[in-house]
């Protein structure tokens, strides 16, 4: 961000801060050098940047000299995932589709545009490919996103078609809105959504939205696992279980009776 379009209470130094903080985590370990030239500075400024933030115990010092992030910045995230009641009660119906199906469950929450991964049960198999606690996703490559996003009031989904830009991860992604919105149509038929190979390759996953009290997609549940476990069989069975599940979740969050018209996974 230039001078030109900073806003007036923009803080450039706090800004740095919190990228310093964003690129140990993205690197592991860095030099005072590195983090210069990262923040295309000085190697004195840069040093300054990451001595604060170690005097302030986010970042501590290696034994080779270099500087790597400590455990405070997770504990503000776990503080935040526990604002979260869902994940207490929703925690033992994630359990019951873990124990069905031998892969992986997530628990996500839409935020401005993207998932946040809330919770999840690893599988219990050797391979398996998933995102960790707190982890971001774009919601229009994800089961998880896509599931919400079919749910959502048609004004806040036009908003978010009119401002999203689309990456391509894998040749399977979605990159036009077009394409997006005739994805949402199949959901909203269906009642869940399949993320097959759109974020990753080897990933294949099923979704289904779970409603809040004022019967919004608030969250989103889903089971992932390697596309050759992941059959279209498989995700058959578990779409039929998965759906029953969540709608019984929706009872705990207060999610006001659908019709089937309304609800697809009312159905269930």
């Amino acid at each position: 961000m230039t001078a030109k379009n900073e806003k007036y209470y923009f803080v450039s130094s706090l800004a740095k801060g919190l990228r310093i903080l964003e690129l140990l985590a993205e690197e592991g370990e860095l030099s005072a050098s590195q983090v210069a030239a990262h923040l295309e500075t000085n190697r004195a400024a840069g040093h300054r940047f990451i001595s604060t933030l170690r005097d302030l115990g986010y970042v501590e010092k290696t034994p080779e000299g270099k500087f790597c992030l400590t455990f405070k910045p997770l504990e503000l995230g776990m503080k935040t995932l526990d604002r979260f009641e869902i994940r207490h009660f929703a925690h033992p119906y994630m359990q019951e589709i873990a124990l069905a199906f031998k892969e992986t469950v997530n628990l996500g929450h839409w935020d401005r545009g993207a998932i946040v991964h809330l919770d999840k049960i690893d599988s219990t198999e050797i391979l398996r490919m998933d995102l960790g606690l707190g982890a971001q996703a774009p919601a229009y490559c994800t089961g998880l996103g896509k599931a919400i996003l079919a749910f959502l009031p048609e004004v806040e989904l036009e908003n978010y078609l009119q401002s999203v830009k689309f990456t391509s991860f894998t040749p399977n992604t979605i990159i036009t809105a077009q394409q997006l919105k005739d994805e949402i149509n199949k959901i909203r038929r269906q009642g869940y959504a399949v993320d097959d190979e759109e974020l990753s390759l080897g990933l294949r996953c099923v979704a289904a939205p779970i409603l809040d009290y004022a019967g919004r997609p608030t969250y989103a549940m889903s089971v992932s696992g390697p596309t050759q476990r992941m059959s279209v069989e498989k995700i058959q069975n578990i779409q039929e279980k998965l759906l029953a599940v969540c709608h019984r979740l929706e009872r705990k969050t207060g999610a006001p009776e659908k019709t089937e018209a309304e609800h697809p996974a009312a159905r269930m």
